[in-house]
């Protein structure tokens, strides 16, 4: 829960209670958590339907970030879901969005 409560929506204690209920009771919602040694410092939640996936929540531990382990998670979930297509919500489309700029640099 920790991780997830650094994402700007879910700093209220109920809707972050209620987030974490439908990671752990929605088959097509999955939490994925980023390790680095013994601790865990990022995470991506993801819903997927039948053609694509959304990014619902991305969060990085704030003494990791700028070090690129946001885009690293989101590179390994496009590789997991792909071919689905990665969507973004509201609170994730800004950073979505980078990283996908980002990728079309690099092509």
């Amino acid at each position: 829960m920790g991780l997830l409560s650094f994402m700007p929506f879910e700093k209220d204690l109920k809707r972050l209670k209620q987030t974490m209920k439908d990671y752990e009771e929605n088959q097509s919602s999955h939490l994925y958590l980023w390790k680095k040694g013994e601790d865990f410092i990022g995470l991506i939640g993801i819903k997927v339907n039948e053609t694509s996936y959304t990014v619902r929540h991305i969060s990085v531990m704030p003494s990791y970030r700028g070090e690129g382990i946001g885009q690293t998670m989101l590179e390994k979930v496009q590789e997991l879901m792909h071919p689905l297509k990665m969507e973004a919500t509201e609170e994730t489309s800004s950073f979505i969005e980078a990283f996908k700029e980002r990728r079309k640099s690099y092509r």
